[in-house]
Formats: C-alpha cells, structure tokens, sequence
C-alpha cells in the first residue's frame, strides 16, 4: 500500500469509502497492496468480517482484484480513476493515438435546421431511413439484420450488453493483446476478464474452449482490425470458432466491427453463422469521424430487447440530429470515394512499416486495421529510445493481459517515406539492428 495514504472507517461501508477516495485522488494507485484483513482490522479496531465486507464490495465494483498470496490490490483500471493517453510531448511525431488520418475522414455536417418536438423519442428512437441503411450495412457482409439498433459507440453498446446480460463476479473472455478500453471497461463492470490469446487469425480455437470450459458467460472479439494486432479471421479460422461456440449456446458472443470499412479484410465474422446469443457493433469512428458518438447494432431478439430495454431507461435513444448527420454521410457518394482511399491508403502504410521493419530482421504484423504490432523484450527501453529519436509510440503493456511484451505503432498518418526512417531509428533503439525477439 501506498506509504502516504491511511484507510480509515468504522464500517464497512466507511472503510471502502476510504479505499475509493484514496483511488480517484491519487493516493492509492493501480497496484498498490491493501492492508490483510486482520491487520486493516486490528489497525482500525474493528472486526475481519467488518474488513472483509469492504474488500468485497470494492472487488464486486472493480476496484480491487485478489491475487491469492499476492493479497489484494488497486485494480490496473478502477473505475473511480481514469487511464486517459499520457500528453505527446512538444516535437515528436504521435504513432500512440490509433486513430485515423483526418485527410480520410469527411467534413461533418449536422442538419442546417431542426425542428423542435414535444415531448420524447423514446417512443420512435430511431430514424426509420438510418435503420433501413443499417440493415443494409450489415447485410453487405452476410449479418443477419432482422433485428438491429443503435447506441452511442462501441464500448457505450458493449458496457449494456454486457451489464444486462451477466452479473458481478461473471466472466468474461477477451482478446490478449487486446483493446485497451475493453480490458479496463470489464473489471469497471465488475466483470472478471478471462484471457483468450490472439494470432494472426484472431482467437486461437483451442484457447477459446478452455476458456468456455472454465465458466465464461461472454466473449468480446473483433472479427477483422482487430486492436492491437491487425488480425481478422480467415473462413477456416472463423468455421473453427463457431464449432467450439456451438458447444456453449448459452454464451453472449459480441463482436467487435469497428474496422469494418477501413480494415483492409474481408468479412468473415461469427454473427453470419447463425449462434444462439450474439450481436455484432459498428462504428463510424474509424471512417467517418471520432465526434460521431453513433454504433449500429445487429444481433439475436433476446439481446435486442435487453440493450434497448436498458438504453430507455437510461439515454433514451441516440439524437435525432447526429442520426440525420449520420445518413447524410451514408448516402453521400463523395464521401465513400474518400473513405475507400482510406481503405487503400491505410494498407499502403501498414505494408511499408512492416517491410522496412523486415529489412531490419524485426518482425511485426498488422494485416488490417490501422496499427502494427511489434513484438520487443522490453517495452520500456524501445519506447524511450525512439522518443529520443522523435517517434511517440504505444508500449504494449496497457494491450496486453498474459502476453508478451511489444509496442504498438499507429500507422494510419505514417507516409512510407518516413516509415523507412521509423525502421532505422527503430534498428538503433533495438541495438544497431541485431536480431530481436520474435525476428
């Protein structure tokens, strides 16, 4: 525990109180030990049971994880605390972000008048013409559309699916590497994150039923782009997935389609196969814009009507304006001619890191998406020896749960010209260009 920071409280509902404020003002940080059960109590002249309630109620909400002999500590991403990107220093050239190049991305023009209503749109939440192209969207890509809906972003889409569909202490598989805010978002809910590793097809099958057999109630996956390795299932890969799923049918599956349209990959997901408890999301972040807080969903009827269930007694629906802004975009001819550019530009980038890294003997992969991921033996080391030479990079240790280390480079903005200086500074970080891990 934290040296500068004393627990305090008579109860137990006092004593977690204190272990939260200690959280969000800094004093506790991810990781630090908790006082054992006795000693806090002995300390605060209160009973263990009065310690071990609190304990549990900050594991139940996230805040805490045990770690058997290791004792109880800050959970890496607590609720009450934020894991927002460090600030890029002045002078380097931001690879960390994983967002997409603005030249990509269309002007965003919200409708020029709206007309005022009385009253709600929780009786009609979604416009009818932006439901029809939602349907048409996913049906592109052999996803069944019968039942689809909105919210208001990925992470918004899955937190609901995943708070109505399980229970504190239930859990979860994941992609390791993985999304960053997935494996924060999970233990938020007080979720366990169980996880699955990931190669260049996505899920490995074998590690995907281990993980079933041992209690998961819901798997998060990304079917193509996937964050932060770039791997999308082939039709093999994706046939072995549905087999091991269709053992489990009780199972949420949720995938992940953020990179639907600048992935680079063709479409072969698990929502087109027909599962017993699933749902897909999309964004349009990646190719129209990050300020548009908009997901479409499409998924089985049970879902639908637990997510929407949920939305209207919270939000409501999605605004009516950003959902007319969202149509414009769709059915602007223009901006699916900029988007597909995107598409090319954005293979281009990756395909030229990637071979001048090769030219180095240093491995990496990112066959879709918008970043590549290169494995290191140390993260910290590569990480501040290309912030010496220019390059702000992503250490692989917020992506990562079980596997090894690497960095993640966003290669969205990277012209190919400067991707073969990344490669040498990259070399020299390494140690003049020897072989490293994973060469």
């Amino acid at each position: 525990m934290a040296a500068q920071y004393s627990i305090e409280g008579a109860t137990a509902k006092g004593i977690a109180a204190s272990v939260e404020r200690g959280v969000a003002e800094g004093g506790l940080a991810p990781g630090d030990a908790l006082p054992p059960v006795r000693r806090l109590a002995d300390g605060l002249g209160v009973s263990p049971g009065t310690v071990a309630t609190a304990y549990k109620e900050l594991r139940r909400r996230g805040l805490v994880v045990t770690r058997g002999r290791g004792g109880t500590v800050v959970a890496g991403a607590p609720p009450v605390a934020s894991r927002r990107p460090p600030r890029v220093p002045d002078g380097l050239v931001d690879l960390a972000d994983g967002h997409p190049d603005p030249a990509f991305l269309p002007v965003l023009r919200p409708p020029a008048a709206v007309t005022p209503v009385y009253g709600s749109h929780r009786a009609a939440p979604r416009l009818a013409a932006l439901e029809e192209l939602t349907r048409t969207w996913f049906r592109r890509d052999g996803v069944p559309a019968r039942h689809v809906t909105f919210a208001h972003g990925a992470l918004d889409c899955v937190a609901r699916l995943l708070s109505t569909e399980l229970r504190p202490g239930d859990a979860v598989a994941v992609e390791d590497p993985g999304f960053h805010h997935l494996l924060d978002l999970v233990p938020a809910l007080g979720l366990r994150t169980v996880p699955v590793t990931v190669d260049g097809e996505g899920l490995v099958p074998d590690a995907l039923r281990a993980a079933l057999r041992g209690g998961v109630r819901a798997v998060v996956c990304s079917p193509r782009g996937q964050c932060p390795t770039g791997a999308f299932f082939t039709r093999s890969r994706r046939d072995e997935l549905v087999a091991v799923l269709r053992e489990f049918p009780e199972v949420l599956v949720v995938e992940d389609d953020h990179n639907a349209e600048v992935g680079g990959a063709a479409a072969y997901t698990l929502a087109a196969a027909g599962l017993d408890r699933w749902a897909q999301v999309r964004t349009v972040s990646k190719h129209l814009g990050v300020d548009l807080r908009w997901a479409g969903v499409a998924c089985d009827a049970t879902t639908l009507a637990r997510h929407d269930g949920r939305m209207l007694m919270t939000s409501g629906w999605v605004s009516h304006v950003l959902q007319e802004t969202v149509v414009d975009l769709f059915t602007d001819g223009a901006v699916r001619a900029l988007v597909a550019a995107g598409e090319e530009a954005y293979a281009e980038r990756r395909a030229a890191l990637i071979d001048a890294l090769g030219a180095y003997r240093i491995r990496a992969v990112g066959a879709s998406g918008l970043n590549v991921w290169v494995p290191v033996r140390g993260e910290s080391d590569v990480v501040n020896g290309l912030r010496t030479r220019g390059w702000w990079v992503a250490a692989g240790a917020r992506f990562r749960i079980a596997s090894p280390p690497a960095v993640r480079i966003t290669t969205a903005t990277l012209a190919p010209a400067d991707a073969v200086r990344l490669a040498a500074d990259f070399a020299e970080a390494l140690g003049d260009g020897q072989a490293t891990y994973g060469g």
